[in-house]
């Protein structure tokens, strides 16, 4: 499926409450999400709500970034969970 023909409700790891954190960030398009940065996204979404989020909502938007990038990127990556234990094994500097 080409990355035009998709929606961001076909990403894994995105439900309703992603779809409407998306919308509040302006994000409309899967290729749209393509172009954003999650790490930023995550810090907006923050400022926009008023509390920082919870770690797991950047693991999720990177998760729906990599795919909006690479609509054949392998199954484990299209989790959230496996971009929360790359961050986390960044954080304890392995």
């Amino acid at each position: 499926m080409a990355t035009g023909q998709r929606k961001l409700g076909d990403l894994i790891s995105i439900g309703p409450a992603m779809l409407r954190d998306f919308q509040m960030l302006g994000i409309r398009t899967v290729a749209g999400l393509a172009q954003r940065d999650p790490q930023r996204m995550y810090e907006k979404l923050g400022r926009l709500l008023g509390r920082r989020q919870d770690p797991c909502v950047l693991d999720t938007f990177c998760a729906a970034v990599a795919q909006a990038r690479n609509p054949r990127l392998p199954a484990e990556q299209c989790q959230w969970w496996w971009w929360s234990k790359k961050r986390k094994q960044a954080a304890s500097g392995d």
